[in-house]
Parts: structure tokens; sequence; C-alpha cells
């Protein structure tokens, strides 16, 4: 492998080492203090249904009368002939929505906004990429913050050895913790996503049966439960950063030298 091959990968590994100590000593603690204050405000801190509650628009339309053709049937033959009664039943007409389309939760919507930037950028702290190489400058252009730490971690695990590997067990749970962040921050996204399809759902069936008020209050309950929801997960979000800042800063010397030197001085 060429000379200048070499030491641009060893630039890029020393440039991410870098950026993962700035994150972890300096970013990790200003986005805890950042996810407290914005729990402290009125969209966070209050946490009262009756803000999310909306009307669906959907209105309950009088009953209507509808004609009905009936046939009778004598015993086990069919009639030869087809009787023509006009009958009029009520009813109500479904799937109208003579109001216009049914809006999305306009509160939820805008804590999602806030809220999935959040999840966004943890996932980001967890991971690291890097572009494409550019040779004008000589150098790996760093990107998004993605898979920083685990790449900072693989990069200061040692070679495999017979014994002295409790640094490296250390690394490796670590490394775990930092990846089931990564899943769990994944599963928030979904979260999401699942709730906007089963309201469309529980909408749907109050388009249809609109004189049915258990689906009217099925988007009640589900929008409050969402709400609840984008709490917890900024709370746990929070606590996601203030484990990982935790662990690592207390473990940062055997995550940087995870084997120590006393069993050279030995021999």
């Amino acid at each position: 492998m060429p000379n200048d091959t070499i030491i641009k990968v060893q630039e890029y590994k020393n440039t991410l080492i870098q950026k993962a100590e700035v994150l972890i000593t300096k970013r990790f603690p200003e986005k805890i203090v950042s996810l407290n204050e914005l729990l402290a405000t009125p969209m966070f801190n209050e946490r009262n249904f009756d803000e999310v509650h909306q009307d669906l628009n959907i209105p309950a339309l009088p009953p209507v009368l509808v004609k009905q053709e009936s046939a009778t049937e004598d015993g086990d033959h069919p009639p030869t002939k087809r009787a023509r009664n006009d009958v009029l039943i009520s009813g109500v007409p479904v799937l109208a929505l003579p109001s216009g389309t049914v809006p999305c939760n306009k509160p939820l919507c805008e804590m999602i906004k806030v809220v999935k930037p959040i999840i966004r950028k943890l996932v980001e702290d967890c991971k690291y990429s890097w572009h494409l190489y550019k040779p004008s400058r000589n150098l790996f252009v760093l990107t998004s913050p993605a898979n920083l730490l685990k790449m900072w971690i693989s990069f200061m695990i040692p070679k495999i050895e017979d014994g002295n590997n409790f640094g490296v067990s250390i690394q490796e749970d670590t490394l775990a913790e930092i990846q089931t962040v990564e899943s769990e921050a994944a599963a928030f996204f979904d979260q999401i996503s699942r709730y906007f399809l089963s309201r469309a759902k529980v909408v749907s069936k109050v388009a249809k049966y609109p004189h049915i008020d258990d689906y009217r209050r099925a988007v009640v309950e589900l929008d409050e439960k969402e709400y609840l929801s984008l709490w917890l997960v900024v709370c746990e979000v929070r606590n996601r950063y203030s484990s990982l800042h935790d662990t690592v800063i207390k473990n940062l010397e055997k995550l940087k030298k995870p084997r120590s030197s006393n069993a050279e001085s030995l021999y």
C-alpha cells in the first residue's frame, strides 16, 4: 500500500478520535442541558391533555330516507315474479366529508417537528460517516457525526491477545450500549410513523360510522397517548445522553488504553 494512502487513513482516524472526544466531553453535556431546558418549556412541562384535543371536522349528518327494493319468498320456492315493494328506511350517509379534509392534530405535529430532529441527532451522535476523498485538499472530508462513537471505540480496540483483556471488555460493553441506544432511537422514529397510521385508520372509521361516539373517543385517546409518548421520548433521549456521557467519562482511561503496561514490565 502506498505511504501517502496510509498517511491519509491515519489522518482520518486521528480526526475522528479528536471529534469523538470533543463530542463526549463538550457536546454531550451541552445537549443534556438543552434537553432539560426543553422539558421545562410549556410544550412539554405542563402536559395538559386538553391542549391536544382537536375537532375531527366530521359531522354526524342527520338521518335520510333511502328507498330499498325488497323481495319476498314463499316457503322453499322462489317467487315466480319478483315483488317490487318500495320500502323507506332510515340511515346515515357514510364516508361523507361535507366540511372537507380531516386535518392532522396540529399541536402534536408541532411537537413532532421538535422531537424528530432530537432523535435524528441522537442516531447521528452514535454513528459516523465520512465522505469521498477530495484530492484537491488531500484530506478525507468528514460529514455528519454518524457512527462517531462506535468508530472511535473500534479504533481504540487493540489487537487480540491472551490475557489482560479487562479494558477490552469495557470497550465492548460501551460499544454494546451505544448500539442499544441506536436501536432505541430507530424505534422512536417508527413509533411516530405508526401513530399517524393508527390515527388514520381510526379516523376512517369515524368517517364511515360518524354516529358511533366510541370511534371519536378512540381518536382522542390515541392523541393523548402520543402526547405522553413524545414527552417520554425526549426524557429517554436526555437519559441516554446522560448515561453514555457518564459511562465514557468514568471509563475514559480504559477506553483509550485498554491494556496496561504492567504486564510488559514483568518480563
